[in-house]
């Protein structure tokens, strides 16, 4: 047979179903709403998350010179993709707390959202370059930062180690872009050089310099994956190393295409030579 509660235990009841009510709710807003803040890229690009930090990124809108007519379009098309990819990155931020090494967080997210933010931008000059002197300078508003203030653990996260596939310090040329094989892998790429059309003069040296870029990059991806093998989780590799070396090459391939464009028919397709894939 039940008895009635006391008053004060009924209050007290009341009151603890209350605060779990508002704790619960306080989650929801703070892990899901928060993050999917956005703002226009006409300020400074910050996030601010709940737990993980916030990111932010300069300013590129104020720093453009007058857009022409002919190119404002492909600009705004760009300047939103700037905020897409601050979203993004937010996400990643919140969805990844935990997971990695010490250079998490910067291998994963800042740096792919950098080469994103260069690619981006790069349109956005080269479009403006087509009817009026192209803008020196706006690559140096790329990087992005992580501001910790809600949560230091999402600059240096707590690593969760799991077995990954590697690579490893061994390079060639461009033609083929593949790492050495050994017991941790290899990053195989497509070749770039055989795709190109003839080349002007003109072109050469900037072509040269950035086929030249595109074998650095696989070198760098491949000491990554030395550097980094036990960090992360399963989408480690991914994140952290394919996926920044496709947003370096996309930009570096851009650059060929333009240069090329410049005195003879620009090159189509050469961005579905970008994606590079890690083989055991």
């Amino acid at each position: 047979m039940s008895r009635a509660l006391p008053k004060y235990n009924k209050r007290r009841v009341a009151f603890i179903g209350g605060a779990a009510a508002v704790a619960l709710s306080g989650t929801v807003i703070a892990g899901f709403a928060l993050a999917g803040e956005t703002s226009r890229n006409g300020g400074t690009n910050a996030r601010t998350l709940a737990g993980p930090g916030t990111i932010s990124c300069p300013d590129v809108r104020s720093k453009l010179p007058a857009v022409p007519a002919t190119a404002r379009a492909e600009v705004d098309r760009n300047l939103a993709l700037l905020d897409t990819q601050i979203r993004e990155a937010d996400k990643r931020l919140v969805d990844t707390v935990g997971q990695g090494g010490p250079n998490f967080v910067q291998n994963a997210i800042l740096g792919p959202l950098k080469d994103k933010r260069v690619a981006t931008v790069n349109r956005m000059a080269t479009a403006i370059g087509r009817t009026a002197a192209r803008p020196q300078g706006l690559e140096a508003l790329a990087p992005c930062t992580l501001n910790t203030g809600g949560n230091a653990t999402a600059a240096t996260p707590k690593a969760t180690p799991t077995k990954q596939a590697g690579g490893n310090t061994g390079t060639s040329g461009n033609a083929g872009n593949s790492g050495n094989t050994n017991a941790v892998g290899t990053i195989s790429c497509p070749d770039v050089r055989s795709k190109l059309p003839a080349v002007p003069a003109t072109a050469r040296a900037e072509v040269d310099r950035n086929l030249a870029l595109l074998d650095t990059q696989i070198q760098e991806a491949d000491k990554r994956l030395v550097d980094t093998v036990g960090q992360g989780g399963p989408n480690f590799v991914q994140n952290a190393i394919l996926g920044p070396l496709k947003d370096k090459r996309v930009a570096a391939i851009d650059r060929i295409a333009i240069s090329i464009g410049r005195t003879a028919a620009k090159p189509q397709g050469l961005n579905s030579l970008a994606a590079c894939t890690l083989t055991k």
